[in-house]
């Protein structure tokens, strides 16, 4: 099993022997237990790797091991507590908020889904928990992202079962 871990603290994301510069939530870290919708904050723990997704016309098709599947421009990630299928995959357009996954800003070229509150749901305690790309910016809502080609390459190395730590 190959781990990911990420440190929080000193914004560094370790794995195969390399530390990767990576951005965390502009609120920082909370604890997975005091998480909560919107919040900003990248909960702490330790996370199964559940898919990858992949924007079809901007990644060549890597050598994987792990379940993916191609991006579609309607897809979306429910992030309405209202919503009965709040934080899983949906299709826009969509009754309730639902983040768009297919974005002009490449941070979702690639998205590792991590199971953050997922096995179940709970209601309010955090939604569309990924490791992605960085795509200019300074921080995430909650994620981990880390440069586009890093990101595509820890990806060619992760296997079922692996992890992502968060601390």
């Amino acid at each position: 099993m190959t781990n990911i871990v990420v440190d929080t603290a000193r914004r560094l994301l370790s794995h195969g022997g390399r530390d990767i510069p990576c951005l965390i939530g502009k609120s920082g870290t909370i604890d997975a237990s005091t998480k909560r919708e919107g919040d900003g904050a990248t909960p702490l723990g330790r996370w199964p790797i559940r898919i990858l997704l992949l924007r079809p016309d901007r990644v060549a098709l890597p050598d994987l091991k792990l379940p993916w599947r191609w991006l579609r421009p309607d897809d979306g990630w429910s992030d309405d507590p209202a919503d009965p299928v709040y934080n899983r995959p949906v299709r826009h357009p969509h009754a309730y908020s639902a983040e768009k996954l297919w974005r002009e800003d490449g941070a979702y070229d690639a998205i590792v889904v991590l199971g953050h509150n997922d096995d179940p749901p709970v209601t309010g305690a955090g939604s569309a928990i990924f490791l992605h790309c960085t795509a200019g910016r300074d921080y995430t809502e909650g994620c981990v992202a880390i440069a586009r080609e890093a990101l595509l390459d820890v990806l060619t190395c992760l296997q079922p079962d692996d992890m992502v730590d968060t601390r």
